[in-house]
Formats: C-alpha cells, structure tokens, sequence
C-alpha cells in the first residue's frame, strides 16, 4: 500500500496582476521504506513541491494523502502536530541553534508536547552516538565541521521517528566527499528505520545513490 500520494498537485501564485504556475499536475507515490530523489533545474518547483509534501504549503489544486490522512483537513493546530510527528525536515542550511548542545538541539522537536520526555531524551542520545558524535553530546554548534552540523541536522529530522523524511539539497554546502558521507548515513538510517526519503538534489553524486529518480522540470514530473 502507497503510504504517501501525491494527486494531481498544482501550485499558482499571483503576481503583478498574472498568474505564475509553478507546479502542473505533479502526482508521484510511495511506500514505507522507500527512497526518491527529485532532479531539475533551479527555479522547475522542487523546493515547492517539498514544502507541499512536508505540509508547509498548501496546494493550489490536487490532494495529498500521508498515511491514510489528507493533512490539509486539519485546522492549524492539528496539522502543525500532524508534521512535527510524522515529518522530519532537513534543509541545505543545518538551522541549529548556536546557544544550545548537541542534544538540546536534537530535542528541539519535542518541545512542541512542553518538554522531552526521558525515553525522548534517551532516543537523541542514541541517535547521536548512532552518527558517531557520542564524545561531542556537549559541544555547541560553532565547535563542529559543517559535515557533522549536518549530521546533527539529520538526528533532529529523526528524533519523533518520522514516517517520511524530507531533504531539500541536504549536501549542497559540502565538499565532495563529506557529502557522499553524509548521503549515505541518511540511506542508511532510512534503511534502518522503515521511512520514506525524499531528497531534493543539483547533485547527480547523491541522486544515483537513491533506488528512484523523477525530474521536474517546468513545474511538470518526468
């Protein structure tokens, strides 16, 4: 059974008077424990159609269904919890928090329920120790290489157990070889845990390490 559906996904926005189309009829599905990367020129509506996927926007037209559920029938309150349970982001830039450790940074989502729980807690440090930076739990941001910020990035995303994990050109500000590294660390924690993994990518390195590939380009899927 399809897990995530994408139906027939339009996406307009008015300027100057006129409509700019950004997305036409995008439809794509996928299943638990499946991973996709989407292709295309800069300015084809990939980070737009991650952002409707994720639930950030809305659609102009079409549906999406994630696990059994359109989350765009549910009031804002539903839908931000929706999200934060059942969708982990991570983005080009980390977005960690410079006053904070390691793992209060990893926390960040649960404190949408008030505060980590013990079992939370214990999760993020075994996720952290899970990307090899069990010695750094303590340090700040700042005290990391941008291939490891990442990688605390991608324990964040992790941290509510995702059933679809979303990556928007997740090794765009890395060198060569500490993206491939950091590209395989999230097929193999996609592998581990079950999830769906969408990456949106320039890079042909990262996109030929995924079982799928789609390109958008003129808002249109290929």
């Amino acid at each position: 059974m399809d897990t995530l559906c994408v139906d027939h996904v339009t996406k307009e926005y008015a300027t100057h008077g006129k409509s700019l189309v950004v997305l036409r009829g995008v439809s794509l599905k996928l299943s638990d424990g499946e991973n996709l990367a989407v292709i295309g020129p800069s300015g084809s509506g990939k980070s737009t159609l991650l952002s409707i996927i994720g639930t950030l926007e809305r659609p102009t037209s079409g549906r999406i269904e994630l696990a059994g559920e359109d989350p765009f029938s549910f009031d804002e309150p539903a839908l931000a919890d929706f999200r934060n349970r059942q969708i982990g982001f991570i983005f080009q830039d980390h977005h960690l928090l410079p006053q904070c450790t390691l793992l209060e940074n990893v926390l960040i989502p649960t404190l949408a329920d008030g505060r980590p729980t013990p079992e939370e807690i214990e999760w993020g440090r075994a996720l952290i120790d899970r990307i090899g930076l069990t010695g750094r739990i303590d340090y700040r941001p700042s005290e990391l290489s941008g291939g490891e910020r990442q990688r605390i990035a991608i324990a964040r995303a992790l941290i509510r157990q995702p059933r679809l994990l979303l990556a928007d050109e997740p090794t765009g500000n890395l060198d060569r070889k500490t993206a491939e590294s950091v590209g395989q660390l999230l097929l193999e924690l996609q592998n581990e845990r079950g999830m769906m993994l969408i990456i949106v990518t320039h890079s042909q390195q990262i996109a030929g390490m995924l079982s799928r590939h789609v390109e958008l380009d003129g808002g249109i899927l290929r």
